[in-house]
């Protein structure tokens, strides 16, 4: 335990997810005070080096507040109504609390079409990027506004494991009202004994697991999913209390703390896997010999200057091949430049894609977290 928890002092890129029952005044408002605590204790983090990105509930319960509603609806669209009048008193909640420390925030609203297509996969983990390159803590929700059954996450729990494979984090930390997962429920059996440590994924974890709460959708079945899914891409998953005082800083001291659910794979694994085992690839870049010798023993990232050609038709986020001039397949990856984009900048260096395209999004073509030799 020692080790892991050493590990956890070392994190140095968060997900923090805030569930509803710690939000909201049992579904009644939201919870300010408990909001501006662990806004304090983000801010700690903050100061200890640390970037966090914050994965929020609460947007439905807050609007079924504000509409008068005594209970949570089921329409679908009543759903999206209260979310979309919550989202406003959530967002508001969240600047206040961040600008007493003179911090930014943003909003970032994903669907799980997000995710599962790979251009818009890029495109949100490079603005989630970007945001926390600029110093300013990005608040997470599902798009229940526009989402429906057969694409929304189901649960903010599996949207933060999402998000921590997105923005390659070390730590996921999901803060409930109990403080971690139980052999028993504690609530029913006074014998019950907490877990203070296991390995993600562990399908034997699922049946201490009980049921969904009324305010959310989630339960710790979908929190023990939640850090099956961090664990793919190398990030530990804590799973305590929001209610315990200064909780997050105890476990950024390596404090045992809750339930710690560890990682076994080295980050980046899952999506190295992943593209390695993808069979179909929508184009090949042609690369020039100081380009495959970069790749061949560095896996650095691919570079447009070092392309000579490009074949096929493809659009930003599809899979290519990277090719020698023998036509041997040296790696591939997911390309940032649809393939009529990167015929433009091909054997051209970063600084003139803005002049060459009209707009720059990234300066690698390929980056080598989304690479792959073969």
């Amino acid at each position: 335990m020692a080790n892991h928890r050493t590990h956890l002092a070392k994190a140095r890129r968060w997900v923090l997810k805030l569930g509803s029952a710690l939000l909201t005044n049992d579904g009644c408002g939201l919870r300010l005070e408990s909001l501006h605590t662990w806004v304090a204790q983000v801010i700690a983090l903050r100061e200890r080096g640390c970037d966090v990105v914050i994965v929020s509930s609460g947007a439905i319960a807050e609007g079924v507040t504000r509409l008068g509603w005594s209970r949570r609806p089921h329409a679908i669209h009543e759903l999206q109504a209260a979310a979309a009048v919550g989202q406003m008193g959530l967002v508001q909640a969240y600047e206040s609390c961040f600008q007493r420390y003179g911090v930014r925030t943003a909003q970032i609203l994903l669907t799980h079409e997000d995710i599962a297509d790979r251009r818009r996969y890029l495109n949100a983990r490079s603005s989630l990027r970007t945001l926390i390159d600029l110093g300013v803590v990005p608040v997470v929700n599902e798009n229940d506004t526009v989402a429906t059954d057969e694409i929304r996450f189901g649960d903010n729990d599996t949207l933060a494991g999402l998000v921590a494979n997105l923005i390659e984090a070390d730590v996921l930390v999901i803060l409930t009202d109990r403080d971690g997962l139980y052999d028993r429920d504690p609530r029913l059996n006074p014998r019950a004994v907490k877990i203070d440590e296991a390995e993600a994924g562990d399908p034997a974890l699922e049946r201490y697991a009980g049921n969904t709460g009324v305010l959310g959708r989630g339960g710790m079945v979908t929190k023990l999913r939640a850090a099956a899914i961090a664990a793919k891409s190398g990030a530990d998953t804590v799973i305590a209390s929001g209610l315990e005082e200064n909780v997050l800083v105890r476990i950024a001291s390596g404090e045992a703390t809750g339930t710690l659910l560890f990682s076994h794979r080295e980050p980046l694994t899952a999506r190295k896997q992943w593209l390695a085992g993808q069979s179909r690839v929508h184009g090949r870049l042609v690369l020039d010999a100081g380009a495959v010798d970069v790749l061949r023993r560095s896996g650095k990232s691919l570079l447009a200057v070092g392309v000579k050609s490009v074949e096929g038709d493809f659009p930003r986020g599809a899979i290519v091949a990277c090719i020698d001039d023998q036509g041997a397949e040296i790696a591939r990856g997911l390309v940032n430049y649809s393939a009529n984009d990167t015929r433009k900048i091909m054997g051209k260096p970063s600084r003139e894609f803005e002049k060459l395209l009209g707009y720059v999004d990234e300066p690698e073509l390929i980056h080598r977290d989304n690479l792959i030799l073969v």
